[in-house]
């Protein structure tokens, strides 16, 4: 399985918010992180910014 293609920042941005080491996250399969980031955007108090970032550079691909 190849790393996730998502940029560095938004990369770290995802694992601090996520809590989730740097190294899981770029091995973390697809469908995980994306039910990981639907998660988060449920949240009340979290950016939202990070989570649309990451699915918008999902929908690029």
């Amino acid at each position: 399985m190849k790393p996730l293609q998502i940029s560095p920042e938004t990369a770290i941005t995802l694992s601090k918010q996520l809590g989730v080491p740097l190294e899981h996250l770029m091995h973390m399969p697809q469908h995980i992180l994306l039910q990981k980031i639907a998660e988060l955007s449920k949240k009340p108090g979290t950016e939202p910014s990070a989570a649309e970032a990451a699915s918008e550079e999902k929908d690029e691909q």
